[in-house]
């Protein structure tokens, strides 16, 4: 069952979103949220911040309700926890259930990913 609760740390009384317990992340979902250039986007820019980013933070080429539902994807598949700090929405990679649960696959798809962009040149 997700849980409502925002991660350790979080503003008491902050607004708290549902992410999935641990256990509940399947490799399908993770791979489906993986799998949009937009979202892995946000998953390479999430891992090579030295903590969470604000959903302003990272800049995308598509609408405001297009980037809500692909970090709606993100959050709901596992990959990534978000809690709201006052008004913004912070974003983070569950990279250690991630590992626990599928081992290298983040750091794997991270260096696919990095060889993709210099391949391909940024287009």
């Amino acid at each position: 069952m997700p849980t409502d609760t925002t991660s350790p740390g979080a503003v008491p009384g902050s607004r708290a979103l549902a992410h999935p317990d641990r256990e509940e992340i399947r490799l399908a979902d993770v791979l489906h949220a993986l799998a949009d250039p937009m979202r892995l986007r946000i998953v390479c820019r999430l891992a090579a911040a030295d903590g969470e980013l604000s959903c302003a933070d990272i800049e995308l080429p598509v609408s405001k309700s297009t980037c809500t539902h692909h970090y709606r994807v993100l959050r709901e598949s596992g990959v990534i926890q978000q809690l709201y700090r006052g008004t913004a929405k912070m974003n983070g990679l569950r990279s250690a259930d991630l590992e626990a649960l599928f081992p290298g696959l983040i750091d794997g798809v991270l260096r696919a990913a990095d060889r993709q962009e210099r391949r391909l040149g940024g287009r």
